[in-house]
C-alpha cells in the first residue's frame, strides 16, 4: 500500500512510523510512505497556508490553493483522500479494515480551525475523527490511522490469525488471554485453557468476549 500524509508538521512523524511493526513494514516494501509538508505547495515569500475566514469569527481557515495543487501533484485516479478533522465519522476498526482495501491513501491533516468548505466538497472521499475531542492538528490521527490500516495489510503481522482475533474485529472486545506460569502468586489460569479441548476453547473465549463486552462496551452489543 501507498499512504501519502500532508501535513504541517512533517517532523512528528519521525520516530513513531519508524518502529515496531510500521518501521517492518516499510522495510519489507509492504508499506510505501511518504510525509510531505503542506507549505511546499504555497509559493508566495512566506509560504502562507491559511487566512482569516469570511464573515469573521475566530481562528484561521487552511487556505484551498495549496491543497489543491498537493493533491493534484500526490494522488492518482486511485487515490482514496481522506481530510482528518473532528466533524468526520469516527473511526473505527471496521473503517481501518475498508481503508486497507485501498491501493493508495492521501491522509490531509486539518490544523486551525479547519480547511476551506471548498477542499471538503471537491476534493475529499472520506473525513474521519478518532474521536469526541479535540487535539491541536491531524498528525496524531494520520498516525493511528495508519498504525491501524498497517497492521491490516496482508504480510505486515508475523501471525496472520492475531488482526482477526483481536478487539472489534468481530464487534466484541477481546477475550482475556493468559501465558505461564499457570499459577502465580495464587491466581491460576482458567482450567478449560490448560484442557488441550479446542471447542471448549473457543466457546469459552466466545462467552468471555461477550461478557466483557457487555461490561466494559455495551455500546458495541
Amino acid at each position: 500500500m501507498k499512504i501519502d500524509v500532508l501535513t504541517l508538521f512533517p517532523a512528528m512523524f519521525a520516530g513513531p512510523l519508524d518502529e515496531s511493526i510500521i518501521k517492518r513494514a516499510r522495510e519489507s516494501g509492504l508499506l510505501d510512505l511518504r510525509v510531505h509538508n503542506l507549505r511546499d505547495y504555497a509559493h508566495d515569500r512566506h509560504r502562507t497556508v491559511d487566512d482569516r475566514p469570511f464573515g469573521g469569527g475566530p481562528g484561521m481557515l487552511l487556505k484551498p490553493e495549496p491543497i489543491f495543487e498537493a493533491v493534484e501533484n500526490l494522488a492518482s485516479e486511485s487515490t482514496r483522500i481522506v481530510l482528518l478533522s473532528p466533524s468526520g465519522r469516527t473511526f473505527n476498526q471496521a473503517i481501518a479494515g475498508e481503508l486497507a482495501e485501498s491501493k493508495e491513501l492521501l491522509l490531509i491533516s486539518g490544523h486551525y480551525e479547519g480547511f476551506d468548505e471548498r477542499v471538503r466538497e471537491q476534493l475529499a472521499d472520506d473525513e474521519l475523527s478518532i474521536g469526541d475531542y479535540v487535539l491541536t492538528n491531524g498528525a496524531l490521527p494520520a498516525m493511528v490511522i495508519i498504525d491501524a490500516v498497517t497492521r491490516l495489510l496482508p504480510g505486515v503481522l508475523g501471525d496472520e490469525e492475531s488482526a482477526h482475533e483481536e478487539s472489534f474485529s468481530h464487534g466484541l472486545l477481546e477475550y482475556p488471554q493468559y501465558t505461564r506460569p499457570a499459577d502465580f502468586r495464587g491466581m491460576k489460569v482458567p482450567d478449560v485453557l490448560l484442557s488441550g479441548d479446542h471447542a471448549e476453547i473457543a466457546r469459552w473465549r466466545g462467552e468471555q468476549a461477550r461478557l466483557r463486552t457487555s461490561e466494559r462496551r455495551p455500546d458495541l452489543l
